[in-house]
């Protein structure tokens, strides 16, 4: 049995360490405002209030919120103490939560304020919110998923963690040369920020390597004689909930070397081999996903993930101590959960500390983290669920890979009576992969070792269970679920569009910032000239903006009255960027084969809009990203074309950037292969503002179809269920190729170097990854469905007030995708958490 130990003395890891009467709210806040900004810039920036700058009063004005979120992080923290509230902890590799000061004010309801007291310094507040930096923490939409439902647990009132890695350098900047991606460090944390709060007291090792003694008694845990240990460092950052006093604590690790420098070596003149010892520990947390294509990236990239994992899962449970003195009702009191396999590593490690720390016998140990833990899987692709090597686990994490094997028998058990004499069941299930170099599967570790596991959309939940998951559910069927993905209206209305936010506010008030289901009463509005009109406006106000943002990172000027078609998410072969740049190049061909358009009527100006990163070690995505450089270049500088179609890229994509792409874009580009994406919230975010969707039936398209209506969305290609029979009846791309002469031309204009002259076989083999390698992502079955539909959408575009009336449909029907009903199903479903006062 295990013991419960004596309780320990609460720790200081709370804010400021404080019951919440010690910091009472301040008499004259949120009223005196310029006031306090005045006395930061003298006692806090060290500057003359009247010779501060942009960079000054971004500090100053910084200072002011954080201290009265302060105020509410301490006093939500004592009432959760005091209740012995259920905590939810969520763990995530990403937290792709931007700037802080624009999210702070409108939480805090100093937006006008702030506004009027940097106005005396003869500033905007819009100003000084662009001298900050993007938090590095994240890249894309997993992380921007977990940065929105943080938002909303504290919305909703949940008791709340998030968990993560305190990224010195987040991925990368990235700049482009001669059309390449190059990556830079993104030091975003060189100058500080004033929205981290330092925890000195909060410190836990974290351990690798060595191997495992085993004493003679079975009573006598295993012992992990470890090789090294790095300190993680706890960091706060808060995340304020709107219209309400709770928050929610996002709490990140840094790697700290135990012995910073070899002071011998330095002393010696050995300068290099002084901060080795160093550098080898503290780069856990220097990089988001460190390049992994050679064994040290791999290794790097899992110690990354039980870093954080081990840290934050040492603290859940040195705080459960400090408020309960035992153990035993951890499951009562905490629910652990998993975005994505990254922190899957946790299911093991939470076994360790209960069972070799901790006293627990296996069974309890194993029940308690069963109910402690659930999972959200993000992706269908076979290859893209993490697996690592059984001899890099054994380097690494010895104890752990004895934990999984241990996991793994017992699940074999499980299996061989469920189906007895089923080996090929067995093998299917199993934690380890047998099949060439043995490995280990960590979407089955997180799937055993947690009671519910979820996908992000309706078609994603229903193919979890037919595909990669088939044989779990048949094992335990009622452990599958779907909650959808959601967004914050917060950010990405509120925020980031503050023309229709306000005009909806004129016309059915703010209410909808905390309820987005109110979205719907802007649905008849749709038949009133006026509104439409209004709603046209700050839809051009929006693009004239993202015009401006184009011309001065890309210094190409684009008309601000032509359609802007945008495609902005990371870089990936199932995205189908390169679709999209299929079309660009068909549409460039048709202009010059028939100036006045195929109906005789002009061709729709438009503008095409791309942003997003290629992962590092990606060499397809970084040509794609080539390629979209060379046909723009040749494009935007051919007079025959004019402003009937140009082609930008938009470097170093992140949050902020998102927020003027976002309310600027007229179509939405959501083409993923049918069956591949999870969900995504980028197609929720643009149709939230305004934009209408062109996309296959794919991730939660199908719901925003079934939300707005089939005559508000442009959906076209295969379904998942036909992408299966062709690929199933054997695809043959270059049949499509031989009988599709518009393709034809496109694919040799490209292969031929049409748009590469300098070298002309450049792209050759990215058209022979379609034509001869299987074109597996089906682009060339869906590219002539897709260059009808987008006639179809220039068509539409040339009516207006049709094309008004559409858009405003789909801001209507937005309320079931907001991150609030996701989170709510969380706690109600899942999770078993319930708002606090």
């Amino acid at each position: 049995m295990p013991t419960d130990p004596t309780p320990t003395p609460d720790r200081p890891d709370t804010p400021h360490g404080l019951p919440s009467d010690a910091l009472p709210r301040p008499a004259d806040a949120p009223a005196g405002l310029a006031r306090r900004i005045e006395q930061h810039l003298l006692h806090t920036m060290a500057v003359a209030p009247q010779a501060a700058g942009p960079v000054e009063l971004l500090g100053a004005v910084s200072q002011a919120a954080r201290s009265e979120l302060s105020r509410r992080w301490v006093q939500a923290d004592a009432a959760d103490r005091a209740a012995q509230a259920r905590r939810v902890v969520y763990l995530s590799m990403e937290f792709l939560i931007g700037r802080s000061l624009g999210n702070a004010l409108g939480a805090l309801d100093l937006s006008a304020e702030a506004a009027a007291s940097v106005a005396t310094h003869a500033r905007t507040l819009e100003e000084i919110e662009d001298q900050e930096r993007d938090a590095a923490l994240g890249n894309g939409g997993l992380g921007r998923l977990a940065a929105c439902f943080l938002d909303s647990m504290a919305t909703l009132g949940l008791p709340s963690y998030g968990y993560g890695i305190r990224y010195e350098f987040g991925m990368f900047a990235q700049s482009i040369q001669g059309g390449r991606q190059v990556e830079h460090p993104d030091p975003w944390l060189e100058d500080g920020t004033p929205w981290e709060f330092p925890r000195p007291g909060v410190v836990h090792p974290v351990r690798f390597g060595g191997w495992v003694e085993h004493p003679e008694s079975p009573d006598v845990p295993p012992v992990w004689r470890h090789a090294g240990t790095v300190q993680a460092k706890a960091y706060d950052m808060v995340v304020p909930g709107h219209g309400t006093e709770r928050v929610s604590t996002l709490r990140l690790w840094k790697a700290v070397a135990p012995a910073h420098i070899d002071l011998h070596a330095f002393n010696s003149g050995d300068y290099a081999r002084a901060a080795e010892f160093k550098n080898a520990f503290e780069n856990i947390s220097w990089v988001l996903y460190p390049n992994d294509s050679t064994p040290a990236g791999r290794e790097l990239r899992l110690k990354q993930e039980y870093f954080f994992t081990s840290a934050s899962i040492q603290d859940v449970l040195a705080r459960h101590l400090a408020e309960h003195g035992r153990l035993t009702n951890l499951a009562d009191k905490v629910a652990i959960h998993l975005n994505d396999t990254h922190p899957a590593i946790g299911v093991a490690e939470l076994l360790r500390l209960l069972v070799d720390e901790h006293g627990f016998a296996w069974t309890p140990a194993w029940r308690i983290t069963q109910r402690v833990f659930s999972y959200t899987n993000h992706t269908l692709m076979p290859e893209a669920l993490e697996t690592w090597p059984v001899s890099l686990f054994q380097q690494v994490l010895p104890r752990h890979l004895e934990i999984i094997f241990r996991i793994n028998h017992e699940l074999m058990v499980e299996a061989q009576a469920a189906r007895p004499g089923d080996l090929d069941f067995m093998r299917r299930l199993s934690l380890i992969d047998e099949n060439g170099e043995r490995r280990v599967r960590m979407a089955h570790l997180a799937v055993a070792g947690s009671h519910q596991v979820n996908g992000v959309s309706a078609l994603h939940s229903q193919l979890l269970v037919q595909t990669i998951f088939a044989d779990f559910a048949a094992l335990w069927p009622d452990r599958f679920s779907n909650v959808t993905n959601g967004v914050t209206p917060r950010r990405w209305l509120a925020q980031a569009n503050a023309p229709l936010a306000g005009l909806i506010d004129r016309r059915i008030g703010p209410g909808w910032r905390r309820d987005l289901d109110q979205l719907v009463h802007l649905k008849p509005l749709a038949d009133d000239a006026a509104f439409r009109s209004e709603f046209l406006a700050a839809k051009q106000a929006n693009k004239q903006r993202l015009a401006r943002v184009i011309a001065e990172t890309t210094g190409i000027a684009v008309d601000a009255a032509s359609l802007f078609d945008v495609q902005v998410k990371r870089f990936h072969e199932y995205k189908r960027q390169l679709l999209n740049v299929l079309h660009v190049v068909t549409r460039y061909r048709a202009i010059l084969a028939q100036p006045n358009g195929p109906d005789g009527q002009g061709w729709q100006p438009r503008t095409v809009i791309f942003a997003g990163k290629a992962a590092s070690g990606y060499a397809m995505a970084k040509q794609i990203i080539r390629l979209i450089h060379d046909v723009g270049r040749v494009i935007n500088h051919d007079p025959r074309i004019g402003d009937r179609l140009k082609l930008v890229f938009i470097p170093n994509y992140g949050v902020s950037l998102a927020e003027a792409i976002m309310p600027g874009a007229d179509l939405s580009e959501q083409i993923s292969t049918a069956g591949t994406e999870a969900s995504g919230t980028g197609n929720m975010k643009l149709a939230l503002n305004g934009a209408l969707t062109i996309g296959t039936d794919d991730g939660a398209n199908i719901e925003i179809r079934q939300a707005v209506g089939d005559d508000n969305i442009f959906i076209f290609g295969r379904r998942a269920s036909e992408v299966t029979a062709i690929r199933a009846a054997g695809y043959q791309p270059m049949r499509l190729y031989e009988s599709l002469p518009q393709l034809k031309a496109v694919l040799d204009a490209i292969a031929s170097g049409a748009f590469s002259p300098d070298e002309p076989g450049r792209y050759r083999g990215l058209v022979d990854a379609l034509l001869w390698g299987g074109d597996h992502y089906l682009l060339l079955a869906d590219y002539e469905d897709y260059v009808a539909t987008q006639l179809k959408v220039d068509a539409r575009y040339r009516d207006r007030e049709a094309w008004a009336r559409q858009a405003i449909a789909n801001v209507a029907a937005m309320g079931v995708f907001s991150a609030d009903r996701a989170i709510g199903e969380y706690a109600r479903r899942i999770w078993q958490v319930a708002p606090q006062a």
